[in-house]
């Protein structure tokens, strides 16, 4: 029976920091995308017309009923079949974005309702348009009381970005799969592979609270 043997991790270090580096930037630029098209969804839903708001509707519903492997599958392999060839980075940006974006639209949308009417009243009197009391009153104070569930949101898609190594992207868990397929030790690897989540993971749970604080002392 075989040992555990950490020293055949060392000549892959480079392979998997690597792969910590691509899962880093899926996690930000997917959330940002996540995050902007959460608060288009939400903005839309309430305060849209109806022939627009129902597809939006119908998209998040869609989204939020369907696994995020087909939906990536749908976006990489489906969409080349009527023209549309997206990158595999890009793909997996979108279909990880969207999928939490419309997560995002539902916590935002509870956000704007609960803020005070008197708020909005407020700055109408004062001659604010209502995009003006949108974009400057109620969606900032939307945020600010949702910031602990959209950071729950981010902290779920770092987890969820291994699935996009289905479609070819080197982040963390396919540079992995690399080199147990080499050298024939998945405990070993996979444990790193862990080890470097658990610290990534840290790393953005200590950037969430500091933005929380901050967030506190704003109010």
């Amino acid at each position: 029976m075989q040992g555990l043997d950490f020293s055949v991790v060392v000549p892959y270090w480079d392979l998997l920091l690597t792969g910590a580096w691509w899962t880093a930037l899926l996690t930000v630029s997917a959330g940002a995308l996540s995050f902007v098209f959460g608060i288009l969804f939400a903005v839309t839903v309430l305060y849209a017309p109806v022939v627009v708001a129902y597809p939006v509707r119908a998209f998040m519903w869609v989204f939020m009923g369907t696994p995020l492997l087909l939906q990536l599958f749908l976006i990489y392999f489906g969409l080349v079949q009527i023209g549309i060839d997206i990158p595999a980075l890009a793909a997996g940006i979108i279909g990880l974005g969207l999928h939490f974006a419309v997560y995002n639209a539902d916590v935002i949308r509870a956000g704007i309702v609960a803020v005070d009417v008197g708020q909005t009243e407020g700055a109408r009197s004062i001659g604010f348009g209502k995009l003006q009391t949108l974009r400057y009153v109620v969606i900032p104070q939307a945020i600010r009381n949702t910031a602990p569930p959209i950071g729950s949101n981010l902290i779920a898609l770092l987890k969820e970005s291994s699935i996009v190594s289905v479609i070819g992207i080197a982040e963390l868990v396919h540079s992995a799969q690399l080199a147990i397929s080499e050298t024939f030790r998945p405990f070993e690897f996979y444990i790193t592979a862990a080890a470097l989540y658990y610290i990534l993971n840290l790393v953005l749970e200590a950037g969430l609270r500091r933005f929380e604080r901050n967030v506190e002392v704003s109010r």
